[in-house]
């Protein structure tokens, strides 16, 4: 199998342009041509993930955290970072990085963090920005039809968990060709009076290329009169965290032994326990301190992620329970879930994940 098929195929379901700016997800080391035997599913891409991936004949390593965050400026293996890399090139094994992307859609990390916790009605703690927007065109009433359905076919229309949504308005276009014209409708030289749809679809910018190649293919002027207009509007399926109800309200203390449990962490810091009971909870994998005030301003009783400072303790003022439970901890079974992702589409493809424990962290009871 070509190392394309399966990173494209990764980045239908998590496209990079939804990972953060700092970010550096998709492939780092390899040849998209490049013919994969199997490949090997960690958290971290540390040498002795690669190790393994040598020893168990995989040459594709397919990691959460990106080997790579900053630019190389040298590769002489002084670190870490550069000895994985050289090493990485010299036994053509591809690396590739699925992280922020992974974690901004609602069925990434968040969302298997909230299955172990048994959270119902989730959502999306906050919204992306900047990812959608909305096309403009006139056609004809009757190959209106026509064009809407390839457009829908192409991507456009998609509204949360609706799909094939367009708004359509009767209208009367006008147009006049030159000699050199070849009109659908009408003469050369005359003003031409048409019945038009306008329609209107939002879509995804990453799905524009495709949107457009459908537009010029299925409408039947030879000029076409089309609009792209950006829109503020927040992807409700793409962001940062997550929010979701317990079956039933909880003891806090038996909440934080709950989380501690399914999420298999060694410990968890946590600001006072006031005894307010816990039904709403927000979760964020890695990093989640930047979402504290989203997590308050949504209701949520409690907010389980990792890597908060001491003063950001602070921050909670009582109005909810932080629950650290460790960066490692809280993204553990995000290796599971791109085994899943992965053999869904590829039944057949040799993938394993990971018996090393990359964790950098060690605890002393």
């Amino acid at each position: 199998m070509k190392l394309a098929e399966i990173t494209n195929y990764l980045e239908s379901i998590a496209p990079l342009n939804y990972q953060e700016d700092y970010d550096n997800s998709g492939l780092i080391v390899g040849d998209p041509n490049m013919e994969i035997r199997a490949a090997l599913v960690a958290l971290d891409c540390v040498e002795k993930i690669v190790d393994e991936a040598i020893s168990t004949g995989c040459n594709l390593i397919i990691t959460h955290h990106p080997i790579v965050f900053k630019g190389l400026k040298k590769l002489n293996g002084k670190n870490y970072v550069e000895r994985v890399v050289l090493k990485a090139i010299k036994n053509n094994i591809a690396l590739y990085a699925i992280h922020t992307n992974l974690d901004s859609i609602h069925t990434g990390v968040n969302a298997r963090i909230c299955e172990r916790l048994g959270l119902t009605g989730t959502k999306v703690l906050s919204p992306k920005a900047g990812l959608l927007k909305k096309l403009v065109t006139y056609c004809p009433q009757a190959q209106a039809e026509q064009l809407r359905s390839a457009l829908f076919y192409a991507g456009a229309g998609n509204i949360g968990n609706y799909s094939e949504c367009s708004f359509n308005a009767d209208g009367i276009g006008t147009f006049k060709g030159n000699e050199d014209a070849d009109p659908f409708v009408g003469e050369k030289g005359i003003r031409h009076r048409e019945a038009e749809v306008r329609i209107e679809m939002v879509y995804p910018t990453q799905a524009e290329r495709k949107i457009l190649v459908a537009l010029f293919e299925n409408h039947p002027y030879e000029e076409v009169a089309y609009d792209i207009y950006k829109i503020e509007n927040k992807h409700q399926l793409v962001g940062s965290g997550m929010v979701g109800w317990l079956e039933y309200d909880m003891d806090a203390y038996d909440f934080l032994h709950l989380v501690k449990d399914r999420m298999q962490a060694k410990v968890v810091r946590h600001t006072d326990v006031t005894g307010k009971r816990i039904k709403k909870v927000a979760v964020c994998g890695g990093s989640g301190s930047f979402l504290l005030k989203e997590a308050i301003a949504a209701g949520a009783d409690a907010f389980i992620t990792a890597d908060f400072k001491y003063h950001e303790f602070f921050d909670a003022e009582e109005k909810l329970i932080i629950a650290d439970i460790g960066h490692f901890e809280t993204e553990q079974f995000t290796s599971n879930l791109l085994l899943e992702i992965i053999q869904k589409k590829f039944t057949n493809f040799a993938i394993r994940l990971t018996e090393q424990n990359t964790n950098p962290i060690n605890y002393l009871f």
